[in-house]
C-alpha cells in the first residue's frame, strides 16, 4: 500500500491537531493494530503529535487553563482553544533544538533546567502573538475588535508566564495559612508584574484563578495582595473587584436556577440542583471568612439577597414535599368498627410516573441540602420534615406489608415495587439504615408470597 500523499498529510495533520487528549490516545492505540503503510503513517504522525503535547503542557503549563473555560461556569479570561496549537507550533520552531530537553525523564517540570526551556518557549510565544498575529488567529469576519483585544491580552499573560510559573508553585500556600514571608513574596510578585505588563497584579491573578479549582478561593488571592484588601468598600473601587463581582454574578445565576427548581417546570432535580446549593453555599461562606462586607454595600447586599432568595425558594419547596408526598402515596379511607375509619394505602390505584418523578426531584432538594441548610438558615424547618417523611413512608410501609402478608392485595409484585420507590425516596433524604429496614422487610414478605 502507498504511503501518504502530501494532501492527505496536510488534511489529517489538521484534524490530528483538533483532536481532545484522550481521543488522541484512544485513536492511536486503534491505529496501531491497523496493518499497512498508511496506517502505520498515521500511527507515526498521531505518537508525534502526543510528544509535541506534552512538551506544549510543559512550557506552555501556566497558560494552560487560560484556552478552556472554567468548568464551574464562572466567568474568566478564556482565549479560543485553536489558538493553542497554532501558538505552540509557531514558539517552538524558533528554537527547536530545545525541545528535547523538555523530554528527559529524569528531570522534574520545576527542575532549573525544564524551567529554563519552556520560560524561552514562553518569551518566544510572546514575540509571535505580535509579530504574527494572523498565524495563530486567523482573522474573522465581524470579530475584528474581539480578536485584536484577545491578542493584546494574550500578549500580555504570556509576558507574565515566568512570574507565573514561579507563583505556581507558591499557590498552595497562599490559599491555606501563609506565613508573613509567603505574604510578602504574593505582593512583591504582584507589584512585579504591574511593572511589566498594564494591570499586570490582576492578570497574575487571572492566570492564578485559572488553575484554582474552587473559583471562591480566589477571593483569598485577592485578600492577600494588599493588607486593606479585606474591606469592601476598598476592595471594590480596587482591580480586583472584577473577581468578586464575577463569583456574585454566579451566584445569582445559580439562586436564579435554584428558583426555576422550585417552579417544578422540569428542571433537572439530579447532581444540577445539588452542585448549585453546594455551590452557592460554599461560596457565600468564603465570602463572610475572608471579606469585611459592608451590609449597606454592593456585595454585602448582593449576599444578603441571595441567601434570601435562597431561603424563601428552599423553604417553599420544602413545604411542597407534603403534598408531593400525598400523590405518590395514595391513600383511601376505610371503615374500622362502627363509625370509625381510618387511612389505609390505596394499593389499587396505580401511581402516576410523574408523581414518582416529583417527589423524587423534592426529595434530592431535602438531602441536597443538609450541609448547606444552616448557612441558609432552614435547617430546623429540613429536620422536622426529614423526621416527618420517614415516619409516613415507614407507616405507609408498614400498613402495606399488613396487607400483603394478609393476602389482602391483588397485585402484590407493584405493592412490593411501591415499597421499593418508598426506599428510595428515603435513601435521597440520607435515611439509610430506614431505607434498610424498609428493604429487608420487604424482601422478607416478597418469599413468603412466593411459598404460600
Amino acid at each position: 500500500m502507498a504511503e501518504l500523499s502530501v494532501a492527505q498529510r496536510a488534511v489529517l495533520a489538521q484534524m490530528v491537531e483538533r483532536l481532545p487528549d484522550r481521543t488522541l490516545k484512544t485513536l492511536s492505540l486503534a491505529v496501531a493494530q491497523m496493518p499497512g503503510a498508511k496506517a502505520r503513517a498515521l500511527a507515526a504522525m498521531l505518537a508525534e503529535e502526543a510528544v509535541d503535547r506534552k512538551r506544549r503542557n510543559v512550557a506552555f503549563g501556566p497558560m494552560l487553563p487560560l484556552f478552556r473555560a472554567r468548568p464551574d461556569g464562572v466567568e474568566s479570561l478564556t482565549f479560543p482553544a485553536g489558538v493553542l496549537p497554532r501558538l505552540w507550533k509557531a514558539a517552538s520552531a524558533a528554537e527547536p533544538g530545545l525541545l528535547s530537553k523538555l523530554d528527559d525523564i529524569r528531570l522534574r517540570e520545576d527542575d532549573p533546567q525544564v524551567v529554563a526551556v519552556a520560560d524561552r518557549f514562553c518569551v518566544a510565544a510572546a514575540g509571535v502573538i505580535r509579530d504574527r498575529p494572523d498565524v495563530i488567529w486567523p482573522d474573522a469576519a465581524g470579530q475584528e475588535q474581539q480578536r485584536e483585544a484577545g491578542l493584546t491580552d494574550l500578549a500580555r499573560c504570556f509576558d507574565l508566564a515566568i512570574l507565573s510559573r514561579r507563583a505556581l508553585r507558591s499557590l498552595p500556600d497562599w490559599i491555606l495559612r501563609p506565613t508573613e514571608d509567603q505574604l510578602a513574596e504574593l505582593r512583591l510578585l504582584i507589584r512585579d508584574a504591574g511593572e511589566i505588563t498594564p494591570d499586570g497584579g490582576p492578570r497574575l491573578l487571572e492566570i492564578l484563578f485559572g488553575h484554582l479549582g474552587d473559583a471562591s478561593l480566589v477571593l483569598r488571592l485577592v485578600v492577600h495582595s494588599s493588607r486593606a484588601a479585606g474591606k469592601e468598600g476598598v476592595l471594590s473601587s480596587s482591580e480586583m473587584a472584577t473577581f468578586v463581582n464575577r463569583l456574585i454574578a454566579e451566584v445569582e445565576a445559580r439562586v436564579a436556577r435554584i428558583g426555576a427548581f422550585r417552579s417544578g417546570a422540569g428542571v433537572d432535580s439530579g447532581q444540577t440542583i445539588k452542585d448549585d446549593i453546594a455551590w452557592c453555599a460554599e461560596t457565600l461562606a468564603e465570602l463572610d471568612m475572608t471579606l469585611q462586607l459592608d451590609p449597606e454595600g454592593d456585595w454585602g447586599k448582593a449576599a444578603r439577597d441571595a441567601r434570601s432568595r435562597i431561603n424563601r425558594g428552599l423553604s417553599a419547596t420544602l413545604k411542597s414535599t407534603d403534598k408531593a408526598l400525598d400523590k405518590a402515596m395514595p391513600t383511601k379511607r376505610v371503615q374500622t368498627s362502627g363509625r370509625m375509619t381510618r387511612e389505609v394505602p390505596n394499593l389499587d390505584q396505580p401511581v402516576p410516573p410523574e408523581a414518582i418523578q416529583t417527589a423524587t426531584g423534592l426529595l434530592t432538594l431535602v438531602g441536597a441540602i443538609r450541609n448547606a441548610a444552616q448557612i441558609f438558615g432552614i435547617e430546623s424547618q429540613r429536620s422536622q420534615l426529614v423526621h416527618s417523611v420517614i415516619d409516613r413512608i415507614t407507616t405507609y410501609v408498614d400498613q402495606t406489608l399488613e396487607a400483603v402478608n394478609a393476602g389482602e392485595v391483588e397485585d402484590q409484585p407493584r405493592a412490593l415495587a411501591t415499597i421499593e420507590t418508598l426506599a428510595k425516596f428515603l435513601i435521597l433524604i440520607d435515611a439509610t439504615d430506614p431505607a434498610k429496614t424498609v428493604r429487608r422487610r420487604a424482601a422478607s414478605a416478597g418469599s413468603l408470597s412466593k411459598t404460600a
